[in-house]
């Protein structure tokens, strides 16, 4: 049986919990908001990037479209970037995008050579290792939204690093999507081959001002300038939605915490009150029993 000052204690360390919960409550859900404004903010730049193949891609017939955007693809080399949680506390948010990594894996065609792994998120790596996946580079994720660009960079400068060797067929990003600041579910989006059909149409489209585009560069300078923007368009993206679903994830395990916590200090609250209630009585019966001994006398 525990004593008053054990309950106490608990009640005192309890106590401490709720108001860490309370702050990392707050913490995520703020964050979550700072990484909505970031994706809204990126919509603007995606559209231009979108502007600018327009404008470049001026002249090709379709026919010459993909051979422009993808020359000389032969290669069979493929890279998938999974984005993963640098921090603990987010439930099984690891876990779920790399088994969504697995069924990935599990649906392409088994000739196909295996893909190079760059995962974001320093606890993924133990979590891949333990399903038998070894990434080739491991990163860390940015500490805010306005350390993403420089994160984003740091991906393409490795990618470039690897594409000395030889161009990538096809570049998948593997992250988490955020519902309701609840939920979150695995997603994979590829980024590369480049989607042909929406640039052409881009393309036969009405340009949306009265200024029209004026090139002064022309060539595959031009084009790879525009793939890597549109990776970093992507990448950023799909990095700021990876952090905002962990801070929900990590939202939501904070609420279940609080809630958690409260059952169990209302547990130990009734124990203190009977326990003290036991010393109150106790003390009584011995001042009540003291009383009659002194009136026998």
């Amino acid at each position: 049986m525990e004593t008053r000052e054990a309950l106490r204690h608990q009640l005192d360390a309890l106590a401490d919990l709720q108001a860490i919960v309370r702050t990392m409550k707050a913490l995520s859900a703020s964050t979550i908001r700072e990484y909505e404004k970031a994706v809204a903010a990126l919509a603007d730049y995606e559209r231009n990037v979108e502007h600018g193949f327009a404008a470049a891609l001026e002249g090709y017939s379709q026919a010459s479209l993909a051979g422009a955007l993808a020359p000389g693809q032969q290669t069979r080399s493929r890279l998938v970037v999974i984005f993963g949680s640098d921090h603990g506390l987010c439930g099984r948010f690891n876990e779920q995008i790399a088994d969504h990594l697995l069924e990935h894996w599990q649906t392409r065609d088994r000739e196909d050579e295996p893909p190079r792994v760059l995962a974001v998120g320093l606890r993924l790596e133990a979590t891949l290792a333990a399903r038998d996946i070894i990434p080739d580079a491991v990163l860390e994720l940015p500490a805010t939204s306005a350390e993403i660009v420089g994160s984003v960079q740091v991906i393409l400068q490795r990618i470039d690093r690897w594409q000395q060797a030889g161009d990538f067929r096809e570049i998948t990003v593997l992250h988490h999507q955020a519902s309701d600041h609840q939920a979150s579910r695995p997603r994979a989006h590829r980024l590369l081959p480049l989607p042909l059909a929406r640039l052409h149409r881009l393309r036969a489209s009405d340009w949306p001002s009265r200024r029209l585009p004026q090139r002064f560069l022309t060539g595959e300078g031009v084009l790879s300038a525009l793939i890597r923007e549109y990776l970093l368009v992507g990448l950023f993206r799909a990095c700021a939605a990876s952090q905002a679903s962990e801070h929900a994830s990590r939202l939501a395990a904070m609420q279940r915490a609080e809630s958690n916590l409260s059952e169990h200090m209302e547990s130990v609250t009734a124990a203190y009150r009977r326990r003290r209630q036991d010393a109150i009585t106790s003390e009584l019966l011995d001042v009540v029993s003291g009383f009659e001994a002194v009136a026998d006398t």
